[in-house]
């Protein structure tokens, strides 16, 4: 789960980390009344969307009064963003984070991971702040430093100064930069984060070491032990269909082809992808139904499929270990008439009560194609919605 840069800093905030005064508005007369509360000289005026890039995009305003303030809040609210990492679609803006300005004198990058090769935390750090670390690694690989945590220790401080010493932060604030990067990594342990990131971190005019940025992803799995994490979730950067499929407990992922898959387990799904793509397709998403769903679940599972304007034909394919094909082709069915089924529909079935489950398909009515294999299933439903 994603939250916002104004979120991720109240979060990091309470482990001791530095970050500027600032306040969320959601209109512009919000945005002069929160510059006027914060009553620097310059704030900054900070779209807040799930996506990084803003300020290339035209996101993020530096303003040294109180009528640029209203000027580039106007401009900004309600802006559909286009970033690298929104999609040619973008997001639109819906609120901003008025920021006090600060005396910056160098940026820096640190980045807390987990590496799933050695399946440790890592800590990253760079120099090269406010760039894409992507970038960095690319052109530039020998400027990024790492310090891989034992998990039965923690982090220690020596790791914390030698990867401030490494990326050259002043000596007078080599302390401070130590228990900054010691806090994050505090937070993104006891935050069940996947991803903690400050691009950039700076070092300023009066001797602070701040996040100037932040972005805190969390582990979904383990949402169920942070309720203040999971206040934070706004739906709407998200999906609706994404939304609608996690009140299901369904694995959805939406993509941009047109071909909808509906499969049991998140392997064969990766597999059914590749398949259809193999053959010429594009898939409309990853569905995953789990191992033990219900004919409801899987009605719903086909309803958002069927949502989805640009999917022109399905995809089914289960192989029935702990899933049973009875119960799949009872939700597919269920499903269809609700929905009202027009769109071409291959279904592949193998497993437990497979005969079965063939059997509730060919005595519904619908106008189903069968499959043999999934290569079979694959090819049929390329050249269905071809």
């Amino acid at each position: 789960m994603n939250i916002h840069e104004y979120q991720g800093k109240a979060v990091l905030k309470q482990y001791g980390v530095v970050v500027p005064e600032g306040k969320v508005a959601f209109t512009v007369e919000e945005a002069v009344k929160a510059a006027e509360e914060i009553g620097s000289g310059v704030v900054v005026v900070k779209a807040q969307i799930h996506a990084g890039g803003r300020g290339k995009a035209g996101g993020v305003k530096v303003a040294k009064n109180l009528d640029e303030v209203r000027t580039y809040a106007s401009e900004i609210l309600g802006k559909t963003l286009v970033t690298h990492q929104t999609g040619p679609e973008g997001k639109e803006v819906k609120r901003l984070l008025i920021e006090q300005g600060c005396d910056i004198k160098k940026e820096y990058y640190i980045g807390v991971v987990l590496d799933r090769v050695t399946g440790r935390v890592v800590i990253m750090a760079s120099e090269e702040g406010g760039t894409e670390i992507e970038e960095v690694a690319a052109q530039t690989p020998e400027k990024i430093f790492k310090e891989v945590v034992d998990p039965a220790i923690g982090l220690q401080a020596y790791q914390a100064r030698k990867l401030a010493y490494a990326i050259n932060i002043p000596n007078e604030l080599i302390n401070k930069a130590a228990k900054f990067i010691l806090s994050l990594y505090s937070a993104f342990v006891e935050k069940d984060c996947s991803i903690a990131e400050i691009n950039p971190l700076v070092v300023t005019g009066d001797g602070q070491v701040m996040a100037l940025d932040a972005k805190l992803n969390f582990d979904s799995n383990a949402l169920f032990r942070h309720k203040d994490i999971l206040e934070l979730r706004d739906l709407d950067e998200e999906d609706p269909k994404e939304i609608e499929a996690s009140k299901f407990d369904l694995s959805y992922i939406a993509l941009d082809g047109n071909i909808g898959c509906m499969v049991n387990g998140a392997g064969l799904a990766m597999a059914t992808m590749d398949i259809i793509k193999y053959y010429g397709g594009e898939p409309a998403n990853f569905l995953d139904v789990g191992g033990g769903a219900t004919t409801e679940k899987v009605t719903e599972a086909f309803k958002i499929i069927l949502s989805d304007e640009k999917v022109k034909g399905i995809f089914v394919n289960i192989f029935g270990g702990i899933m049973r094909c009875d119960v799949i082709a009872n939700g597919v069915v269920e499903a269809a008439k609700q929905v009202g089924l027009d769109r071409p529909l291959v279904v592949r079935l193998e497993g437990t009560n497979v005969e079965l489950g063939k059997k509730i398909l060919n005595e519904s009515g619908l106008n189903i194609v069968a499959a043999d294999s999934m290569a079979d299933g694959a090819q049929k439903i390329v050249a269905l919605v071809q």
